[in-house]
């Protein structure tokens, strides 16, 4: 019988091609793009999830009066460790480190480069390709490299052994060679680097200091520590007592932040880049659902358009002694042979678009056809859409009744109205979501990118100071001023996009001494305001004329309005940064330094004595020619280390990728949903067509023109739209207003949104129904009366 169901199946299929090729690929094109979306949202929830212990790995984070980071002091892992039976390992990380690496006369500034304790493959499951992981980082001048690095540096050769010269100075001996490091690692590097090889110059590993926030933190737990919110509470308030032994003055408190849950959390102060979003997994998996959903309503109304040309087949069946159950099966049976045809069709999409998708996303996913529980997961989609989309048509056409089917009386046999019209008003809702969710995000961005962030972020270029730059800056300033074209710059510590450099101690007069705010801080040059064209509130900027300035500050205004000062009479007010007390000259006006989801904090500018990134405004139409300047002194005062330059703006909107990212996505597959809403209202409007065709044609005999027809035909759809616009519009609200809660700045969505959305879906509703209204309108009305 299931047998001759499904050739009954497929020889409709096959003689109605037309609606054939419509339900399949509206099908298809629903399920590849929920497959897409979910391939991503699987690779977001997957980031370190390969590591063999990683429902035992916890980073150690702070938070000091609601300044919350990622970072902890260099002496207290292994303080914890020996007091805390339940820490099994630990292993501390560096800032990502930029560092010169030369063979022969190949040489690269690499950018992704970590120094490590030699517990770090111990504890983290980095597959190594050559080498022994237990010894790998033991040697004081080792290193450890990824594939690329080694394919990179020494081609084809094998890489263990292999000398690498560092920084321009001592060399370092190949100790393993890591496979490529999973897309799906929260920690992206290329180098790992003994943390012993700076044990004796850097300060913090040398006085094994509880003070000095500057390395991340990892622990093992013990496989008997059972992780519950409880037992993880106690255990960072444990953490906490034991630093307070330490250091008793500081007000901190300690967290464990999962392995696993890292990507996907909000990022903390002085973390590491890379970080996803899970607001955003959210919304796509919300999206997936939605797309399918949408489809399956385009399959109902379809099915349900076509239910005039199957009454007397059904009829038939009836009287032939065909019981409801029976035509059901059938019915379900033509669904989930759709289904599987639409199945297979998706993956072909899929196939073809995964790599335009993997370049909208900047990820590396992948189908592999080989994967049983891939395809176990695949067959359920079709399963579950042929069930859901294939419900309603099976049980209402089986219902109908065989005696009126058969003398033509089809006029009741429309179905649930209401059930029809719901589908088409949840169609509706979704596409306007969609469409709003598109224009708003739209606008943000174009608010991010235009947004003054406190200073003209144009023509700013910028050249780090590396190698001998570091020992010739009096020599480099005087290059700089002698060409025109590099005669306008500054020298900065940090770039003014994601500072992350802060400190707790601050003092003033009348600072309430149990206040404990963190207060980031930048060190720059005389030139500095100028430069970056902000704007001085009060006050001034450093001078080369006051010698006084190298202990003097410049404040911003949130920096006054922490301190309890006004703008007018903060000049000459003193201040204590770093044990260094001087006065405060200048207010500058509030400029954005990191994100713009961040609020804007409170910053204390110093006078540069060390170095670090060169500025230079470039002049209108020659920044080509700047490059070239820059590059020449580089050369003279820099010839081992290569020349190497970037621009500010592009930072800044570096920074905003994954939004970028997200917005075309998301803009993508709005654009697929509506186009599916679309074949569904087609169906709908068909199905309208049909049981109306012989009213039209007696309105056609009496006069009506094809506009009155068509007019006629569009109000019932018309005043589902305006249903579905009453109830998008108030969730689109709250939908949109909580995106933008995550930006400290975003933009204000105004009524004409909600209204452009509306009368774009509603246009698009009208003219997709006035094809099949146009098309029954201009048939000749002796064709629609003719006696059947």
């Amino acid at each position: 019988m299931l047998k001759t169901y499904f050739k009954i199946a497929y020889r409709n299929l096959i003689r109605h091609k037309a609606y054939s090729i419509i339900n399949i690929s509206g099908l298809a094109i629903g399920m590849a793009a929920s497959i897409l979306i979910l391939l991503w949202v699987q690779n977001e929830l997957s980031y370190d999830r390969f590591h063999k212990n990683a429902d035992q790995i916890y980073r150690i984070t702070c938070n000091a009066s609601g300044f919350k980071a990622a970072v902890n002091p260099a002496g207290m892992p292994a303080g914890l460790k020996a007091q805390m039976p339940e820490i099994k390992n630990t292993v501390r990380l560096s800032h990502l480190s930029t560092n010169l690496f030369e063979v022969g006369n190949r040489k690269f500034e690499e950018k992704r480069v970590f120094y490590a304790d030699d517990t770090f493959l111990q504890i983290f499951s980095y597959a190594l390709a050559k080498g022994d992981p237990l010894t790998a980082l033991k040697r004081v001048d080792g290193v450890l490299i990824t594939q690329d690095m080694a394919k990179k540096y020494f081609g084809q050769e094998d890489a263990i052994g292999k000398v690498l010269r560092k920084d321009n100075g001592g060399n370092v001996v190949v100790t393993g060679v890591l496979a490529n490091i999973p897309a799906n690692s929260d920690l992206q590097f290329d180098f790992i680097l003994p943390m012993a090889s700076i044990a004796k110059t850097n300060n913090d590993l040398k006085n094994n200091v509880w003070d000095n926030f500057n390395f991340y933190s990892y622990v093992q737990l013990d496989k008997n520590f059972v992780p519950t919110a409880a037992s993880l509470s106690k255990f960072a308030q444990q953490m906490t007592r034991i630093y307070h032994k330490v250091q008793p003055e500081m007000k901190i408190e300690f967290q464990l932040q999962p392995l696993t849950s890292i990507h996907l959390s909000q990022p903390l102060q002085v973390d590491l880049p890379g970080h996803g979003n899970v607001q955003y997994v959210r919304i796509f998996f919300i999206v997936a659902i939605l797309i399918l959903v949408v489809a399956c309503i385009n399959f109902m109304n379809l099915a349900t358009a076509r239910s005039a040309r199957r009454a007397k087949e059904i009829g038939l069946r009836k009287v032939a002694g065909a019981i409801r159950g029976q035509l059901i099966i059938q019915f379900l049976g033509e669904s989930l042979l759709i289904s599987f045809f639409a199945l297979l069709l998706a993956l072909a999409l899929v196939w073809l678009f995964l790599p335009l998708f993997n370049n909208l996303a900047d990820k590396k996913l992948a189908i592999d056809f080989l994967n049983g529980k891939l395809w176990l997961s695949l067959l359920g989609i079709a399963l579950v859409t042929g069930l859901v989309s294939g419900s309603y048509p099976a049980l209402f056409l089986s219902g109908f009744n065989p005696v009126k089917v058969l003398k033509g009386n089809m006029k009741s046999m429309g179905g649930n109205l209401l059930f029809r019209n719901g589908l088409v008003v949840t169609q509706f809702i979704v596409s306007i979501l969609l469409l709003i969710g598109t224009v708003t995000i739209y606008n943000q961005l174009k608010f991010i990118k235009n947004r003054n962030p406190g200073f003209e972020k144009d023509n700013l270029l910028y050249m780090p100071m590396t190698g001998d730059m570091w020992n010739k800056q009096q020599a480099l300033k005087s290059e700089l001023k002698q060409n025109p074209l590099t005669s306008n710059f500054t020298v900065i510590s940090d770039l003014p996009t994601n500072l992350i450099s802060g400190t707790l101690s601050v003092d003033w007069v009348g600072k309430d001494p149990r206040s404990q705010v963190v207060i980031p801080s930048m060190d720059v040059s005389e030139d500095f305001i100028q430069v970056f064209k902000m704007k001085m509130l009060s006050g001034r900027s450093f001078s080369t004329s006051f010698k006084a300035d190298s202990n003097n500050f410049v404040v911003n205004e949130r920096m006054l309005s922490i301190m309890g000062l006004k703008t007018a009479t903060a000049v000459g007010k003193s201040l204590t940064f770093q044990g260094t007390k001087g006065n405060i000259i200048g207010v500058v006006k509030d400029f954005n330094f990191k994100p713009i989801q961040q609020s804007i904090e409170p910053l204390v500018l110093r006078l540069n004595k060390y170095g670090g990134i060169v500025i230079v405004r470039t002049v209108p139409k020659s920044t080509e020619a700047t490059i070239k300047a820059l590059a020449k002194i580089s050369e003279q005062l820099n010839p081992a280390y290569p020349f190497k330059y970037d621009f500010l703006d592009q930072d800044l909107a570096s920074m905003y990728k994954g939004e970028q990212q997200m917005g075309s996505i998301f803009n993508l597959f709005a654009l697929l949903a509506i186009f599916i809403s679309c074949l569904g209202l087609y169906g709908l409007s068909a199905f309208m067509a049909e049981q109306r065709t012989k009213e039209i044609g007696v309105r056609k005999v009496l006069g009506a023109s094809v506009l009155n027809v068509v007019y006629l035909l569009s109000t019932g759809i018309t005043r589902l739209i305006l249903v579905a616009i009453a109830i998008a519009i108030p969730l689109s609200w709250y939908a949109v207003d909580s995106w933008l809660a995550s930006f400290a700045y975003h933009i204000s969505v105004g009524w004409v949104v909600f209204v452009a959305a509306s009368l774009a879906a509603l246009i698009i509703a009208w003219l997709t129904v006035s094809y099949e209204s146009i098309k029954v309108a201009i048939v000749n009305p002796i064709k629609s009366l003719r006696t059947e």
